[in-house]
């Protein structure tokens, strides 16, 4: 039986979405750039669905899901707010930051895993991994090019 195990590993998921979610929202309110602003809110509303999905299935399981996000996210996003007051609220800083919480989603989940999950669950979490990358691969490229003196 899988039970308590597979619930924290999914909880922990859970914080690591609304983690996510959370990081979007903030950097999409300091952001200056129109249609990064608009990115960054799209990203905040997958990471939204994905803690959903994930609370679903923490229900199914008959468990009690989490509903918000980490300490450690909580704590990340402060240092994000007092970076971008110190930097002016600078569009690379704010894309190097999400980056950063990115890496420590796309950890998150690989971690997940390696953890003994019933196959549906896997696939779950496989496809929200999958999502991750996504979103980090993105944000970096973006980073790049505010490094390379492009814009968006």
């Amino acid at each position: 039986m899988y039970g308590e195990n597979v619930i924290a590993t999914l909880n922990s998921l859970i914080e690591n979405c609304k983690d996510g979610e959370h990081g979007f929202r903030t950097c999409a309110e300091d952001i200056s750039n129109l249609e990064l602003k608009s990115l960054f809110e799209n990203r905040a509303e997958g990471c939204a669905k994905g803690a959903r999905e994930l609370q679903d299935e923490v229900r199914r399981l008959g468990g009690e899901p989490k509903d918000g996000g980490s300490t450690s996210g909580a704590l990340h996003r402060v240092w994000v707010d007092i970076k971008s007051a110190v930097t002016g609220k600078d569009d690379e800083s704010i894309l190097t930051e999400l980056e950063r919480g990115e890496d420590v989603a796309v950890s998150r989940y690989r971690s997940a895993l390696e953890q003994g999950l019933p196959p549906d669950i896997r696939a779950l979490i496989e496809r929200q991994l999958q999502g991750a990358i996504r979103n980090h691969d993105e944000i970096r490229n973006l980073r790049d090019r505010y490094r390379q003196g492009q814009t968006v």
